[in-house]
């Protein structure tokens, strides 16, 4: 491990649902820095310029702080290596890339989206390995950058070696070997002046002096690139520590069509924060004595590396529900009392509900059983109810499944984007009547063929428990 003081870093993308895998990743993070007195950086990468937006990294930085976990800097509270979001340091990766062009360890790249198609087209069918051939890496010095200055647009592309081998030493696998021929000439800075997320990766945890690089076993393929930057730049490199990724039940990567994976939901369907900590850390690494339910600081004091198994760690939601339960039958029942008062129906939530529910109940004992589907997790349904009269299961499944992908890429969540995508969703499914829609959008997320205005319930809701319900309807419907 470095000498040097521990720093280390988490660096969200602000282009969806908040993530368990970053909270699982955040987790250890913060448990290491805690465990040598270091420090835990957050940082927002929001140079996707199409999908990254404000709400998102709120919704981040929120669904983090409730999961417990705290960090020493970052875009909210500051520190002395920012600024903490990409988009706002465009400038240094400009002028970084400039110094790996200089040097020859990077090129400017012209080809444009046409060529780079139909490469890789020929490519797929002459089955050859993707990507791309470096038609313009042997351009002379001065024609690329004649082409440059005159404004011509272009991408810059690193200079990966053509032959020999990249050792890559990671702290939990050892050595790694990675063949040149197989590393594609990865794009560095994208047409629009914006870095990738290799450069800007590497530029920051430079200057920011991370030391250890924590983060999923996904990004083992490329750190062979992240060391030829290092080495491009003559920089020492921090040390790599790739943790196991989750598993769903069947062992596969951790998906939300099999689990749910938003913090949100978790805090909406009444987890504690605590809880999941505590599970997270159970996810291929073991307490002493093979201990289950343990505190963050427990598990700092007991924290080291050989402890980490790099079997993939299966997400059981019923693993988790009973350690829930652990937590909740551990508290005084005034405390109990006042989170479930928090979690579930805190006033800002029944100020919320009351209009919609205002003209559908006449005494006040039959609001809470009218919001029940509002305020819990869970919905059932006979089977009848999920497939349209006159449709067979496959057609219906067929058509959840869609609507589901849908739900889930449609940002932001507003009764106005509910409305739009529900009532158009037969232009893009014939199969499907907007009644067949309403209908069955509906029983899925209410349990329940009559409710308040569909639109604005589903919004009330809020997205992470309905994209739940559809996944819970899908597995119903699964042929």
């Amino acid at each position: 491990m470095s000498e040097r003081p521990v720093r280390v870093r988490i660096a969200p993308s602000p282009t969806g649902d908040p993530h368990v895998g970053t909270a699982y990743v955040g987790l250890f993070n913060m448990v290491f820095a805690k465990k040598h007195g270091g420090r835990f950086v957050l940082r927002i990468e929001d140079t996707d310029q199409v999908r990254s937006t404000p709400e998102s990294e709120e919704a981040i930085l929120r669904s983090l702080k409730w999961a417990g976990l705290e960090w020493d800097e970052g875009p909210d509270c500051g520190g002395g290596f920012g600024p903490y979001r990409q988009s706002e340091r465009l400038e240094l990766y400009q002028r970084h890339v400039g110094d790996l062009v200089a040097s020859e360890a990077a090129y400017p790249c012209f080809c444009d989206g046409e060529r780079l198609s139909a490469l890789r087209a020929e490519q797929k069918a002459n089955k050859l390995p993707l990507g791309y051939d470096g038609q313009c890496r042997g351009m002379e010095r001065a024609e690329a950058a004649r082409r440059v200055e005159s404004g011509e647009s272009h991408v810059v592309r690193l200079a990966v070696p053509d032959e020999g081998q990249i050792q890559v030493t990671d702290h939990l696998r050892g050595e790694i070997t990675f063949e040149s021929a197989q590393i594609d000439d990865q794009v560095l800075l994208k047409s629009d002046g914006f870095p990738t997320y290799h450069l800007a990766n590497i530029v920051d945890d430079h200057l920011m002096e991370i030391t250890h690089v924590i983060r999923a076993e996904e990004w083992v393929s490329s750190t062979p690139k992240h060391v030829l930057l290092y080495e491009a730049f003559g920089w020492e490199a921090p040390t790599f520590i790739h943790l196991p990724l989750l598993r769903n039940l069947d062992k596969s990567k951790i998906s939300k069509r099999k689990n749910p994976v938003s913090l949100d939901y978790f805090k909406a369907a009444g987890f504690l924060p605590e809880a999941l900590l505590n599970f997270l850390g159970m996810m291929g690494w073991s307490m002493p004595d093979d201990v289950e339910q343990f505190s963050v600081e427990e598990m700092v004091e007991a924290f080291t590396w050989d402890r980490m198994s790099l079997s993939g760690p299966v997400f059981n939601l019923e693993k988790l529900e009973w350690l829930n339960g652990m937590y909740i039958r551990a508290m005084e029942p005034s405390v109990l009392a006042a989170r479930v008062l928090e979690a579930m129906a805190p006033i800002e939530r029944i100020r919320t509900l009351a209009p919609l529910l205002q003209e559908r109940i006449q005494r006040l004992d039959q609001f809470l059983p009218m919001a029940e589907y509002f305020l819990s997790s869970e919905v059932d349904w006979e089977l009848e109810t999920l497939i349209p009269k006159g449709m067979d299961r496959k057609t219906a499944y067929r058509g959840i499944k869609q609507l589901a992908g849908e739900v889930d890429a449609l940002t932001p969540w507003s009764r106005e984007g509910i409305e739009s995508l529900l009532r158009d969703f037969p232009d893009r499914n014939s199969e499907w009547s907007r009644k067949h829609v309403f209908t069955m959008t509906r029983w899925i997320v209410t349990g329940r063929g009559a409710s308040p205005g569909l639109f604005e319930t589903l919004e009330v809701i809020g997205k992470p428990l309905v994209q739940d319900r559809f996944r819970r309807a899908m597995l119903r419907l699964r042929p």
